[in-house]
Protein backbone atom coordinates (compact mmCIF):
# COMPACT_ATOMS: atom_id res chain seq x y z
CA UNK A 1 0.00 0.00 0.00
CA UNK A 2 1.09 3.54 -0.74
CA UNK A 3 1.65 5.52 2.44
CA UNK A 4 1.74 9.27 2.94
CA UNK A 5 2.95 10.81 6.19
CA UNK A 6 2.45 14.49 6.99
CA UNK A 7 4.57 16.47 9.41
CA UNK A 8 5.20 20.06 10.44
CA UNK A 9 1.84 20.95 11.91
CA UNK A 10 1.55 22.83 15.16
CA UNK A 11 0.51 26.04 16.86
CA UNK A 12 1.42 29.39 15.35
CA UNK A 13 0.30 32.96 15.89
CA UNK A 14 -1.63 34.86 13.25
CA UNK A 15 0.72 36.41 10.74
CA UNK A 16 3.32 33.71 11.23
CA UNK A 17 4.55 30.98 8.92
CA UNK A 18 4.57 27.22 8.94
CA UNK A 19 5.99 24.60 6.58
CA UNK A 20 4.30 21.27 6.16
CA UNK A 21 5.95 18.22 4.64
CA UNK A 22 4.58 14.98 3.28
CA UNK A 23 6.75 11.96 2.61
CA UNK A 24 5.35 9.15 0.50
CA UNK A 25 6.30 5.58 -0.31
CA UNK A 26 4.85 5.86 -3.81
CA UNK A 27 7.30 4.85 -6.52
CA UNK A 28 8.29 6.41 -8.75
CA UNK A 29 7.40 9.61 -6.91
CA UNK A 30 7.78 11.63 -10.10
CA UNK A 31 4.81 9.78 -11.61
CA UNK A 32 2.32 11.35 -9.19
CA UNK A 33 0.58 14.65 -8.80
CA UNK A 34 0.77 15.72 -5.16
CA UNK A 35 -1.72 17.88 -3.33
CA UNK A 36 -2.78 19.42 -0.06
CA UNK A 37 -6.30 19.60 1.34
CA UNK A 38 -7.63 20.82 4.66
CA UNK A 39 -10.67 20.25 6.81
CA UNK A 40 -11.95 22.34 9.70
CA UNK A 41 -14.39 20.92 12.28
CA UNK A 42 -17.91 20.71 10.90
CA UNK A 43 -16.83 21.62 7.38
CA UNK A 44 -16.11 19.74 4.17
CA UNK A 45 -12.61 18.88 3.07
CA UNK A 46 -11.25 21.71 0.96
CA UNK A 47 -8.64 21.75 -1.80
CA UNK A 48 -5.62 23.94 -1.04
CA UNK A 49 -2.93 23.34 -3.66
CA UNK A 50 -1.39 20.76 -5.95
CA UNK A 51 1.76 20.28 -7.96
CA UNK A 52 2.02 18.14 -11.06
CA UNK A 53 4.82 15.99 -12.40
CA UNK A 54 6.22 18.82 -14.51
CA UNK A 55 6.15 21.25 -11.59
CA UNK A 56 3.00 23.05 -12.65
CA UNK A 57 0.83 24.18 -9.75
CA UNK A 58 -2.80 24.84 -8.95
CA UNK A 59 -4.05 26.88 -5.99
CA UNK A 60 -7.45 27.51 -4.47
CA UNK A 61 -7.73 31.31 -4.56
CA UNK A 62 -10.46 31.41 -1.91
CA UNK A 63 -8.47 29.49 0.70
CA UNK A 64 -4.88 30.44 -0.19
CA UNK A 65 -5.14 33.96 -1.64
CA UNK A 66 -1.48 34.03 -2.64
CA UNK A 67 -0.17 33.15 0.82
CA UNK A 68 0.75 29.48 0.33
CA UNK A 69 3.40 27.86 -1.84
CA UNK A 70 3.57 24.20 -2.81
CA UNK A 71 6.79 22.52 -3.91
CA UNK A 72 8.23 19.03 -4.32
CA UNK A 73 11.59 17.32 -3.95
CA UNK A 74 11.68 14.22 -6.10
CA UNK A 75 14.95 13.07 -4.55
CA UNK A 76 13.30 12.90 -1.12
CA UNK A 77 9.86 11.73 -2.27
CA UNK A 78 8.46 14.72 -0.42
CA UNK A 79 5.99 17.51 -1.10
CA UNK A 80 5.94 20.73 0.93
CA UNK A 81 3.43 23.43 1.71
CA UNK A 82 4.84 26.74 2.87
CA UNK A 83 2.16 28.80 4.58
CA UNK A 84 2.77 32.50 5.11
CA UNK A 85 0.67 35.23 6.71
CA UNK A 86 -1.42 32.66 8.52
CA UNK A 87 -4.90 33.55 9.71
CA UNK A 88 -7.21 32.03 12.30
CA UNK A 89 -9.36 30.80 9.41
CA UNK A 90 -6.46 28.56 8.30
CA UNK A 91 -6.91 26.40 11.40
CA UNK A 92 -7.67 22.87 10.20
CA UNK A 93 -6.32 19.39 9.76
CA UNK A 94 -4.15 19.41 6.67
CA UNK A 95 -4.08 16.31 4.50
CA UNK A 96 -1.56 15.24 1.92
CA UNK A 97 -2.87 13.44 -1.15
CA UNK A 98 -1.49 11.89 -4.31
CA UNK A 99 -2.92 11.03 -7.69
CA UNK A 100 -1.45 8.91 -10.44
CA UNK A 101 -0.33 10.89 -13.46
CA UNK A 102 -0.85 14.56 -14.21
CA UNK A 103 -3.98 15.63 -12.37
CA UNK A 104 -5.59 19.05 -12.42
CA UNK A 105 -8.72 18.25 -10.43
CA UNK A 106 -9.61 19.91 -7.15
CA UNK A 107 -12.26 17.30 -6.37
CA UNK A 108 -11.61 15.16 -3.31
CA UNK A 109 -13.17 12.07 -4.89
CA UNK A 110 -10.66 11.93 -7.75
CA UNK A 111 -7.49 11.55 -5.68
CA UNK A 112 -6.01 8.10 -5.10
CA UNK A 113 -4.13 8.13 -1.81
CA UNK A 114 -4.37 10.09 1.44
CA UNK A 115 -2.33 10.71 4.54
CA UNK A 116 -3.76 10.81 8.05
CA UNK A 117 -3.42 14.56 8.42
CA UNK A 118 -1.56 17.02 10.61
CA UNK A 119 -3.17 19.65 12.81
CA UNK A 120 -2.49 23.32 12.16
CA UNK A 121 -3.78 25.79 14.72
CA UNK A 122 -3.47 29.54 14.23
CA UNK A 123 -4.08 31.72 17.26
CA UNK A 124 -5.38 35.26 16.93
Amino acid sequence: QVQLVESGGGLVQAGGSLRLACATSAQPFSAYTMGWFRQAPGKEREFVASIRRDGGTTYNPDSVKGRFTISRDNGKNTVYLLMDSLKSEDTAVYYCASAIGSVYSMAVDLWDYWGQGTQVTVSS
